[in-house]
């Protein structure tokens, strides 16, 4: 049984981001004329991309890299527990889960990196303050309001609208702030919800609107609207013979390297999945959200070939999960998880980080994996250095990042 109020599907549905607004485009501080000027300056910008995912609901790190080595891990999970034989042998220690086999040919080839015990130095177990703090980069202080990425792009503004794409139907936390991004839950579809007819019936009514920022921020819109769709007309054919799978985050990644293979200037494309609040009969679901999961992000390396160069995937979840299963073949919050980055700069074929160990005197609070790295470190080694943001210390209110802190994953 479950021991998480919030986890329920009706306070879940409660905990949205503008929901069912009219316009699939959502942004923070756009003037009149920002969106013109904007198009104007998207043609041929290409560059460094940043693609964040979220795992949201807490995935259970421990059953995505087994520690199969550690007997505490087969003692205490003797239920739900991979079985040494079929998981996929690392180092020696670690192991990726059998279902996450299309990662096992990246770490090989040193294109995958592992973050090992990295979370929140915030010990709250509540999903909504984590994503919260995780996104706002400033855990235990609810009185950070933008998020993390949206601050990194104040650190260098620029006028391209398309420089923050969210493949979402409401703009994430992380995004939300001064500078505009963009929520684009279908770029086929990208415009007003209800087709041809709301369309012309939005636009009629910003063309007759009495206030001159509305009218001048609805009309840009629309060119803004119009634009994406010249670039990503006609059907979509993924390269290198990528398969993308038929589910949602499959389609998210799909549209992920439509959206960079546009040249429309992208730097930061954000991306999530749910599913992972695993708190009952966890081995069945687990291995097929995990499938899609790894299917899904290797297709979109596969797909971007060479351009994966000038691309890092950053993958995070609020916490992890309890090492003892519960009485319902599951496991509860708990604490230290793990990150997977992806990427041409990124040096692969290693697990980083500080293992504590999980024998009863190294778990935190006597439960749940110990945390040894700050999450903010591993979002700032991106920052700094694959970004090259040369005032991190703005996009990280109240935390020194320290360079010695990296944990040395990107070239």
């Amino acid at each position: 049984m479950s021991d998480c109020p919030e986890c329920t599907p009706r306070n879940l549905s409660r905990r949205t981001f503008l929901k069912n607004g009219a316009l699939a485009m959502v942004g923070a501080a756009l003037s009149p004329g920002f969106l013109a000027r904007a198009v104007e300056a998207a043609p041929d910008a290409r560059g460094r991309v940043l693609v964040v995912i979220f795992q949201r609901g807490a995935v259970d790190g421990l059953s995505m890299v087994v520690p199969h080595a550690a007997p505490e891990y087969y003692k205490l999970r003797k239920g739900i527990a991979i079985p040494r034989e079929q998981v996929l042998d690392l180092d020696g220690y670690f192991g990726l889960h059998p279902s996450l086999a299309p990662f096992k040919p990246l770490f090989d080839r040193r294109t995958l990196a592992i973050v090992q015990a990295s979370g929140s130095p915030d010990n709250t177990r509540s999903h909504f303050d984590a994503q919260d703090y995780m996104e706002a980069a400033a855990p235990g202080n609810k009185s950070v309001h933008d998020g993390w990425l949206n601050r990194y792009m104040g650190t260098a503004p620029n006028k391209n609208a398309f420089r923050a794409v969210s493949i979402t139907a409401n703009l994430p936390r992380s995004l939300s702030g001064m500078q505009p991004a963009l929520a684009i839950p279908s770029v086929r579809s990208f415009g007003v919800r209800g087709g041809k007819s709301a369309e012309r019936g939005f636009e009629a009514m910003y063309s007759q609107s009495a206030s001159d920022v509305l009218h001048g921020t609805g009309k840009e819109s629309f060119k803004a609207v119009e634009t994406l769709r010249k670039r990503l007309s006609g059907p979509y054919q993924p390269a290198n013979g990528a398969n993308y799978p038929r589910g949602n985050f499959g389609q998210q990644m799909q549209q992920v390297a439509q959206l960079i293979k546009a040249d429309l200037g992208l730097e930061i494309a954000a991306a999530e999945v749910g599913g992972w609040d695993t708190h009952a009969n966890q081995r069945g679901p687990l291995a097929q959200r995990l499938e899609e999961f790894a299917q899904s992000v290797a297709a979109l390396h596969q797909d971007l070939g060479d351009r994966m160069q000038d691309v890092l995937i950053i993958t995070m979840s609020e916490f992890g999960r309890k090492l003892e299963e519960n009485g319902s073949g599951g496991t509860d919050h708990g604490h230290g998880n793990c990150n997977f980055v992806i990427g041409g700069r990124v040096r692969g074929g290693r697990i980083y980080g500080q293992w504590p160990g999980l024998a009863p005197g190294q778990l935190f609070e006597g439960r749940d994996l110990a945390v040894t790295t700050d999450f903010r470190d591993v979002f700032g080694e991106a920052v700094v250095r694959f970004l090259q943001c040369r005032s991190a210390s703005n996009v990280f209110p109240g935390y020194a990042l320290l360079p010695n802190r990296f944990r040395g994953y990107l070239a």
